[in-house]
């Protein structure tokens, strides 16, 4: 067994380190969100509630857009693997082309759905609200989708730390220009929620700036501005790229859809039990940035491994990442088990509230275990550019089975709020089975093909 494990350590080392800047960038982010509620929070139950409305309809454009550019990631990272810079290059000039017309495009469209927000059933004083600051946030897509464009591509090349810098550097921004822009700080005017919505744009517009900076400064990107003048766009480059990330984005889109569909289903049960699956939700994002750094980490790995020809290394490299999440979800279960009464508590003193979060802090425990293998092997797969097909995967998983399965098992069966989380909780174990036995046949091929060659 110790010789087993022996043959995963340097990749445990490298996968992690790898992993640690994308899960601090994450808890930044989150950071900001809890920041934007407790200041907007402040001004009242209607603020906070149009900012809620307002972000719930961005994300989904929002995530769409970071998964079209993710396709970027793979692509250059197997070029730099196989130590061809001027083609990783070449990727880098095809994405600046491609991403920010499409980026431009979803600005568009976006900014259209404000119009159906007076008709989607919320109090008029939320709505007046709202619209304002949606535009804001849609405003800020397209500088967003540039910075996601170097972060993209640096993560291709192996460094995901520069990426970590600004963005936590701009998440210290935000907060800082909330307090004075919503508040009136300073001397400057008190614009309540819009103040947080041009602290938002403020901070988005700064990180491509920023990186920028750092393209033509560092010499890490040295390669990028010697061969950037001798590259053209290349129409069928741009669509491979589009045919990668756009099942990226339409996974993200899935997976925001399905849990705010079972939000959706807890609000029908009751107030405290909706309560009560936010809380169990706000933990669960959290230990999912683990997953999703260490998913990162793995599409990278992977990649560089596939461009050198090392189907072996990436091999290892997934099944480091899948050792390491699978203990961290395990003690992260165990965690949960520990102090499902306690942790609860911290968020709300009602006691019926605390007793429904407890209870599904056990189907809580026991979904992350299967999320972090879906996760895992999600990343791996986009490491070898196999995007398609996991979609459909996860969209077969989420629709037809886990939302059925959470009605039938919380109204049908009287089951309640744990009925709708099991739900949750047997799509990850078909999507996560699927996904891991995908990425073992891909591997098994791959390695046919070079033992033929």
């Amino acid at each position: 067994m110790a010789n087993y494990f022996s043959i995963f350590r340097p990749h445990y080392k490298s996968n992690f380190a790898l992993a640690l800047p994308v899960m601090l960038s994450q808890a930044g982010q989150m950071i900001v969100v809890l920041a934007d509620n407790i200041m907007v929070g402040q001004l009242g139950a209607t603020e906070l509630a149009a900012v809620a409305l307002a972000n719930n309809i961005f994300v989904v454009g929002m995530m769409f857009g970071i998964g079209l550019v993710t396709g970027l990631t793979p692509l250059a990272g197997k070029a730099f693997g196989s130590n061809n810079r001027p083609e990783a290059a070449n990727w880098f000039k095809q994405s600046m082309y491609t991403h920010p017309v499409m980026a431009l495009l979803q600005t568009i469209l976006m900014a259209l759905v404000a119009l159906a927000i007076p008709f989607m059933g919320q109090p008029e004083e939320v709505v007046k609200l709202a619209i304002p600051y949606y535009m804001l946030l849609v405003a800020s897509l397209l500088p967003f989708q540039f910075f996601f464009i170097f972060k993209q591509y640096a993560e291709g090349l192996g460094n995901t730390r520069i990426a970590m810098i600004i963005t936590l550097s701009a998440n210290i921004l935000n907060i800082f220009l909330n307090y004075l822009l919503i508040y009136g700080k300073a001397g400057f005017p008190a614009y309540g929620i819009m103040g947080a919505g041009y602290a938002t744009l403020i901070a988005r517009v700064v990180m491509p700036m920023a990186f920028t900076y750092l393209y033509f400064k560092l010499d890490f990107f040295k390669p990028e501005r010697t061969h950037w003048k001798m590259i053209r766009f290349n129409f069928k480059q741009s669509l491979r790229m589009l045919r990668v990330g756009s099942p990226i984005g339409g996974q993200y889109i899935v997976e925001v859809l399905t849990f705010s569909l079972g939000s959706i289903m807890m609000g029908w049960i009751g107030e405290k039990e909706l309560a009560a699956h936010q809380i169990v939700m706000s933990l669960v994002t959290l230990t999912y940035m683990i997953s999703a750094g260490l998913a990162a980490a793995t599409t990278v790995k992977v990649s560089h491994f596939r461009g050198a020809g090392q189907i072996t290394g990436m091999n290892r490299a997934f099944y480091a990442s899948l050792h390491m999440v699978l203990v961290f979800m395990f003690v992260s279960l165990v965690t949960f088990l520990s102090f499902r009464y306690k942790i609860p508590g911290f968020f709300v003193p009602d006691q019926e509230v605390i007793a429904i979060a407890a209870g599904l802090m056990f189907v809580g425990g026991l979904f992350q275990l299967f999320d972090g293998i879906q996760v895992i092997s999600l990343g791996a797969l986009r490491g070898i550019e196999d995007t398609k097909i996991p979609m459909i995967m996860l969209i077969i998983a989420y629709f037809p089975i886990a939302l059925p399965v959470s009605y039938v098992a919380g109204f049908v069966l009287n089951l309640g709020p744990q009925g709708i989380w099991l739900g949750y909780m047997v799509g990850l174990m078909l999507v996560g089975a699927q996904l891991l036995t995908r990425f073992r046949w891909k591997v098994k091929k791959l390695m046919l093909s070079e033992q033929s060659k």
